[in-house]
């Protein structure tokens, strides 16, 4: 009988800049037997995030993947053969499994994907996964919106930011995205209906954030630091919050200009606080139950960025950082099931 292969990209060294081929090694290992309490994952889609190039690099909240060792994600896939009576075979599930075709785990960290909810697999890698939880908590516990008041996200057209834009929206707020095309703009205004949105890459960006934001800024949901931090935080009105969600600006540069407009904070007398995710797993019903209902009452959409190829995973991942995704990013390696 031939055995089983496992198809997997191990990290080779430290990255500087972008990703490429040369910072990890491609191998295909032998899946072992089954232990007690075990259970076989085969993956069909990886979560492709900005903070892998950061668990790549550095010790960050959780500690940098270490040299030699298959590199870190998110993944979704199904139980083929199972020794843990809690994770049966044929059920979908969701957890750290890595950049790897096939994961064996003992379920820690693992979670069950709900049967027949009528929503596509990929949305609970999405808007009722990490990353809807992530908005739903940062902008609502974080930035703490009231009704009337104006909402700037950066990296709106993401993953993250699509639908902070979109629960702002919920929330009676005046919401305003920041994105890098003409054409994430107007998906933004047109079909997630957002109050304004602008291309950071125009010369007249600012110019145009201002106009859009007449009466100040109360809520900055922060996805990429830099220019687009400095800009919202030139418009901050007295008590206004910073949900610092992520800094990708700066994580594949070796160097990154801080922000001219911090003191702001201090005569504007705002707060900005970092949070992550991690902090409200034990919450995430919550945010799963508000997210499902919007979604199925039209009032959250969402895009996903399927990609193809395992073998292209270290350049894919790039499509992060050079703002050419739509949406939610992922890699599908094997045939999800019907």
């Amino acid at each position: 009988m031939k055995s089983e292969l496992n198809r997997q990209w191990i990290l080779a060294k430290r990255p500087e800049g972008l990703f490429s081929e040369d910072h990890f090694t491609y191998q295909e290992a032998i899946i072992r037997p089954l232990q007690d309490e075990q259970f076989l994952v085969e993956v069909f889609y990886l979560s492709l995030d900005p903070t892998q190039r950061m668990w790549a690099q550095t010790d960050t909240y959780l500690p940098a993947v270490k040299i030699g060792d298959v590199m870190r994600s998110l993944g979704m896939g199904v139980v083929t053969k199972s020794r843990n009576p809690a994770f049966r075979e044929g059920a979908i599930v969701q957890g750290m499994t890595g950049w790897q075709s096939h994961v064996i785990t003992d379920g820690r960290g693992f979670s069950q994907v709900p049967d027949n909810s009528g929503l596509p697999l990929a949305a609970y890698m999405g808007p009722l996964g990490m990353t809807g939880i992530t908005a739903y908590f940062g902008l609502l516990d974080i930035g703490r919106p009231s009704k009337g008041e104006t909402l700037i996200v950066s990296a709106a057209a993401g993953a993250v930011g699509s639908i902070a834009c979109q629960i702002g929206k919920i929330k009676g707020m005046n919401v305003v995205g920041l994105a890098g095309s003409d054409a994430k703009c107007n998906w933004l205004t047109k079909e997630l209906g957002i109050d304004a949105a602008v291309n950071y890459r125009d010369a007249n960006a600012w110019q145009q954030l201002q106009e859009a934001c007449p009466e100040g800024v109360d809520v900055v949901f922060e996805n990429v630091g830099g220019k687009m931090l400095d800009m919202a935080l030139g418009l901050i009105n007295v008590g206004a919050r910073v949900a610092l969600c992520g800094y990708i600006s700066g994580y594949a540069k070796e160097q990154n200009p801080g922000s001219h407009n911090l003191p702001m904070l201090i005569s504007k007398r705002a707060s900005i606080q970092g949070f992550l995710v991690l902090d409200y797993v034990h919450k995430s019903r919550d945010a799963i139950s508000d997210l499902g209902k919007w979604m199925m009452d039209g009032r959250v959409k969402y895009r996903m960025d399927i990609e193809t190829g395992f073998k292209d995973l270290p350049v894919t991942i790039n499509k992060l950082f050079s703002g050419e995704n739509n949406g939610k990013l992922l890699m599908q390696i094997n045939t999800p099931p019907e």
